[in-house]
């Protein structure tokens, strides 16, 4: 199957997973909304790190590099993995996978929705944002998180890491994930880690477009962070790993 179909489905499960999990943790009614049951940060990041994993594993198993995300893609371009024209179906394709995978989300807790009545709680269900309005402290915590992100990634392929047998099929799917839940557990407060393009506007359109009773604005003003730190990164992490040697 097409690198183009595999990271688009990849990026469906990423986003059904972790769009899944914000939702079960903020929309009333839900288990996870329950304090008594349990909840909050730790289940968040713990699921994103979960959806990361499982989405690359579905992209590997049909062909796909397993990246599922645009800025990823942007520093392997970098890199010379992709060429330009290579890159853009692929960011297209994560894009839309994006948009069905909050899909399903919205479909999974249909009647969570209109019972509600907190309009951030709804979009946050969907996408990343800021704690304090600051877009440009948000923007540099996102250039943070995701150089930071890149470079573990790019250490991964290290001879040193691996050894000269390399590492199981796989497995670095795991280290993936640990360092995506690192990130979120140390970096994520300040702007919600999305560290991905894809992952934040295409729930961001789907929510600006889903019917959802009271949901409130799509806070596009701010959509620009997401997107723009994680392209910015992808440059940022490219010189820090080309003049360290690990690329």
């Amino acid at each position: 199957m097409s690198m183009v179909v595999a990271e688009f489905l990849g990026t469906t499960i990423l986003t059904s997973f972790g769009c899944g999990v914000c939702a079960n943790v903020n929309l009333h009614k839900s288990r996870a909304n329950i304090s008594v049951l349990g909840g909050g940060w730790i289940t968040i990041t713990a699921g994103w790190a979960f959806a990361v994993m499982l989405g690359a594993f579905l992209s590997n198993s049909l062909g796909g590099a397993g990246e599922l995300n645009p800025a990823l893609v942007l520093f392997k371009v970098l890199a010379g993995a992709y060429t330009v024209a290579a890159a853009i179906p692929i960011m297209i394709a994560e894009l839309l996978g994006a948009m069905l995978g909050a899909f399903l989300v919205w479909l999974a807790y249909l009647p969570h929705w209109e019972v509600t009545e907190d309009q951030g709680n709804i979009l946050g269900s969907f996408t990343s944002g800021a704690m304090i309005k600051n877009d440009i402290a948000a923007c540099l915590c996102e250039i943070i998180a995701t150089t930071l992100l890149f470079v573990c990634l790019t250490s991964f392929g290290s001879k040193l890491v691996t050894g000269a047998a390399g590492f199981s099929a796989g497995f670095g799917n795991y280290l993936a994930a640990m360092t995506i839940w690192a990130v979120g557990l140390s970096l994520g407060g300040p702007s919600g880690y999305a560290l991905n393009p894809a992952r934040d506007l295409g729930p961001r359109i789907m929510h600006a477009i889903l019917p959802i009773t009271g949901k409130g604005s799509s806070d596009w003003g701010y959509a620009w962070v997401p997107i723009v730190g994680p392209f910015i990164a992808s440059f940022v992490a490219f010189a820090i790993c080309q003049a360290t040697g690990l690329i």
